[in-house]
Parts: C-alpha cells; sequence; structure tokens
C-alpha cells in the first residue's frame, strides 16, 4: 500500500509544471553562478601565486636576518565556491617573526579587489540552496494537504484502508525525491565544472566534504517542506497555506538573519580589559628592558648604543616601544648594515653577543605578551561575534549555512586552523635560529661579508585538517537540523491523525 501510495503521489509531483520550472531554475542558477565563482577562484588563486613569489624576492634581496621579513600565505579554498565562508573576508598574510607570535588579528590582505566581479562572486552555491531551494520546498508542500482537503480526495482515500501515517509519510517521501532531482542535478553539474577546470584539483577528503554539504543540504531542505505540511494541515486552504508558507519563508530564511544583526548591538571592548591587557603587556616589555639595558651595563664596551659604533652605512632601527589600538606591545629591530666602518672589526665580538643575548629574550618576552593578548583578543573581538552567531542558529537557515561552513573549511576554525600553522611554523623558525646560533652571527647585523642562506630556512606549508575533523565540526548543527525534522513530523502526524476530514 505504502509503495503504490509513493508512486502516485510521485507521478503528480512529475507531472507538475513546478516540477519543471525547480529544475529549470536551479540549473541555471547554479551552473551560472559556479562559472563565476570559478573564474572569482582562479583570480585569488593568482593573487596568491603572485604573493608568494613577492615575499620570497623580497626575502631573498635582504641581507642581514633581521632585516629579513617572512610572510606566510593563505591559499584560497577550492571549496569555498560552495560556502565562501570567512575565506574571502578575514586576512590571507601574516609576518612571522620571533618578535611576536602571530594572531587573526594580525593578518593582511593580498590580491586585488574587484568590485563588479565581488557582487556576482558574493552569491555562493549554498546561497542559492539556502534561499532559492527552500522556497521551492514550501511551494511542493503548501497544497500537499490541503488540496486533498479542499478537493474532498483525502476523504476518498481514508474510506480504504489506508493509514495516515502512511500517507503523510507517502507525500513525504514522493516530494523529497522530486526536490532532490534539481539539487543533485545541479550539483552534480557544477562539480564537472569544477574537475575540468585546471586551476581546482579536488581530491578523495573533498569529495567527502561535498558529500557531507549534500547530506546536509537534503536536511535541510527537508526542514522547510515539512514547514510547509505543517501549515498545509493546520490551515486546510490552499490560499491561506499559501500565504503563511510565504510568509514563513520570507522570515527565517531574509528577516530573521538580518533583524538579529541589527537588533542585537556590538558590545564596545569592556575598557578595563582592554586597560589590564595593555598595563600586563607594557610591565613585560619593560621587564625585557630592563634585562636589555642590564646587559649594556655589563657589557665591556661603553655605553648603552647598540650599534656599538659600526654603521657606515645602511639603515637601523632601535629598541623601541610600539604601540597599536588593536592591543598589542611589539619591539621592533631592523639591521640592514652594508658595511662597518673601518676599525669596527674589534667591536663586532661585542654586537654579537649582545644580539645572541637579545634574540632569544625577544622570542620569550614575545611568547608571554601572546599569553596575555590571544585570551583578551577571545573576549574583546571574538565574544560578541559568537554570541551574534548564537542567535543565528536559532533559524534553520543559519543552522544550514554553519554546517556547510564547516564541511567547506570556511568557518571561523578552518581560517584559525591557517594561523595555528603559521604559529607552528613560527616555532619551526625559532628553532632554526638557536640551532644554527643565526642570533649571535654577523649576518644578524651586518650584510658585509656573508649574506643570510634564506633557502635553510624551514618552508611554510599548509594543510587543510582531513574530513574527519570537518565532520565532527559540522555535526552538532546538522544534528540539530535532524531534531527539527523530528519534531516537525511528530507534530504534523499528531495534527492529522486527530483532525476531522
Amino acid at each position: 500500500m505504502l509503495t503504490t501510495l509513493i508512486r502516485r503521489e510521485l507521478l503528480d509531483n512529475l507531472m507538475t509544471f513546478r516540477f519543471a520550472a525547480a529544475v529549470l531554475i536551479m540549473l541555471l542558477l547554479v551552473v551560472a553562478n559556479t562559472v563565476v565563482l570559478i573564474k572569482d577562484y582562479e583570480n585569488r588563486l593568482a593573487d596568491y601565486n603572485t604573493a608568494l613569489k613577492t615575499h620570497q624576492q623580497q626575502l631573498q634581496e635582504k641581507l642581514t636576518y633581521s632585516a629579513g621579513k617572512l610572510e606566510v600565505d593563505r591559499p584560497p579554498n577550492p571549496l569555498s565556491i560552495f560556502n565562501v565562508g570567512f575565506d574571502k573576508r578575514l586576512g590571507n598574510e601574516v609576518e612571522v617573526s620571533h618578535r611576536y607570535v602571530p594572531t587573526l588579528w594580525d593578518a593582511g590582505s593580498h590580491g586585488s579587489t574587484n568590485s563588479f566581479m565581488g557582487m556576482f562572486a558574493s552569491m555562493d552555491v549554498v546561497f542559492i540552496f539556502e534561499a532559492i531551494l527552500s522556497l521551492l520546498a514550501l511551494i511542493f508542500a503548501y497544497d500537499a494537504l490541503a488540496g486533498e482537503y479542499e478537493r474532498g480526495t483525502l476523504r476518498l482515500v481514508l474510506t480504504h484502508s489506508v493509514r495516515r501515517g502512511y500517507i503523510l509519510l507517502a507525500k513525504y517521501i514522493s516530494a523529497m525525491l522530486c526536490l532532490l532531482v534539481p539539487l543533485l542535478m545541479s550539483l552534480l553539474l557544477a562539480v564537472i565544472l569544477l574537475t575540468t577546470s585546471t586551476s581546482i584539483s579536488l581530491n578523495t577528503d573533498d569529495f567527502l566534504r561535498i558529500g557531507g554539504i549534500i547530506l546536509t543540504s537534503v536536511v535541510y531542505l527537508s526542514v522547510f517542506y515539512l514547514i510547509g505540511i505543517l501549515i498545509s494541515v493546520a490551515t486546510r486552504r490552499t490560499s491561506t497555506a499559501l500565504m503563511l508558507s510565504m510568509f514563513a519563508w520570507g522570515f527565517l530564511v531574509l528577516v530573521y538573519p538580518n533583524m538579529i544583526l541589527a537588533a542585537i548591538p556590538r558590545p564596545e571592548a569592556p575598557k578595563a580589559r582592554v586597560a589590564s591587557a595593555y598595563s600586563q603587556i607594557e610591565q613585560t616589555w619593560e621587564e625585557f628592558d630592563r634585562e636589555r639595558k642590564q646587559f649594556l651595563i655589563n657589557d665591556a664596551f661603553p655605553g648603552e648604543k647598540t650599534t656599538f659604533e659600526m654603521m657606515a652605512s645602511g639603515w637601523y632601527n632601535e629598541y623601541s616601544y610600539g604601540s597599536s589600538s588593536s592591543l598589542w606591545y611589539v619591539y621592533h629591530s631592523a639591521l640592514h648594515m652594508k658595511e662597518l666602518v673601518k676599525d669596527a672589526e674589534s667591536r663586532v665580538p661585542h654586537a654579537q653577543n649582545y644580539y645572541g643575548f637579545l634574540g632569544p629574550r625577544v622570542t620569550d618576552t614575545a611568547e608571554k605578551t601572546w599569553l596575555i593578548r590571544m585570551p583578551a583578543l577571545e573576549e574583546i573581538l571574538v565574544q560578541p561575534t559568537n554570541m551574534e552567531r548564537v542567535w543565528l542558529k536559532l533559524s534553520p537557515a543559519g543552522l544550514y549555512d554553519a554546517a556547510t561552513q564547516a564541511w567547506a573549511g570556511t568557518d571561523l576554525n578552518g581560517i584559525r586552523d591557517f594561523f595555528e600553522a603559521a604559529r607552528e611554523y613560527r616555532q619551526q623558525v625559532v628553532n632554526h635560529y638557536h640551532n644554527e646560533k643565526v642570533f649571535a652571527s654577523r649576518q644578524w647585523f651586518a650584510g658585509d661579508k656573508d649574506t643570510p642562506d634564506w633557502d635553510s630556512l624551514p618552508r611554510f606549508f599548509f594543510q587543510r585538517v582531513d574530513v574527519d575533523t570537518n565532520a565532527k565540526r559540522a555535526l552538532p548543527y546538522v544534528s540539530i537540523l535532524f531534531m527539527i525534522n523530528a519534531v516537525l513530523f511528530i507534530v504534523i502526524f499528531l495534527i492529522f491523525v486527530k483532525s476531522e476530514v
């Protein structure tokens, strides 16, 4: 009996104009937008490759280790075509130095921005599913039961020995199968376009991540179909059901996300917390500065000049406090002595001894300030944003967006993975400096003889986390969507069972 009901409902849905329109609209939107998104990704990839070459060239031109500026770059995520998330909104290059530990808020951005291209590339594939496919699900559902009530066909069906649960299940399965056709066809064409692009390389994990996005899309689609069925069974009139369905879609997809962002004011950074962090960081660097000055006092070379009267040409920045409104204090030091004065050789050992002492102290102090900066930045910048996202996740659209970002690796955690890799790379560079005694070498401050061996430095390598980690990050949101489905189905069943035909 259930099979017969499913076949009947399936044929009824397939023969409708809305099914053909759904397939055509989704194919046009997804395929056309995928072409634009691939072009946008190729531009970002070209900017990334240009930045790599530029930074490497700039590094090779430096004549001293202290003047060398190590920059690491985050490559664009190919799955950002499905959900761009934070991939384009947050920084994609960061300086790696022993002087400070890099964080998300220290990053810059490379590449030029094409505002005309960005206008079209801002609508990713998930956004189309989130807005258009959810609307189509409601259009499929609004008259599923209300239409049967009005036409009297439901009463005719129930005169036979048919369980009401079977009727609900048949309508749900047949409609979801019809909705899966435009979803899967458009996604299949999008994946084909991705695989035929020479600039995009997808591995097995990427296809599994795309599978996770498809699963989440199906669950999200089911939520809106069940919302439509709930309205249909509760109203019993197709005109009323259609009006309420459009209202529900507009509120959940369009109004609620923007209302939350507008209604919840972003709190200002607590002045006491900011002042406390600044004070702790300043005290840490002041303690370092006392050690530095004490070393110069005890050194055999008279005075506190850190050039040791050796500089004949080039430029030099004295160690000094630097501050910014972004809550950090960093010591700057860049020595680039192209040549030394004639009688400077006797003072070179003093300089080597000084910078051999100073380098590890700067590194340790930077790590101490990191322990102060990180929790302060989390409290001041991250927690308010997290509160906004918690409210956004109270809607199915917010849950769907968060889940697909987690699958694609374009969520905040995915971006933070890059900065964690940058911090690990910084530690590798610092270890290399220690092992090779770079701080105490002549090449640290003078380029008059030998130049730094930049090729001997560790290479930075960033790889996205495995698919298991993406699944763990997406699982809470997908689980909530499943729970919403279950609650909606139970409510619909209880109303339908108790309703008079």
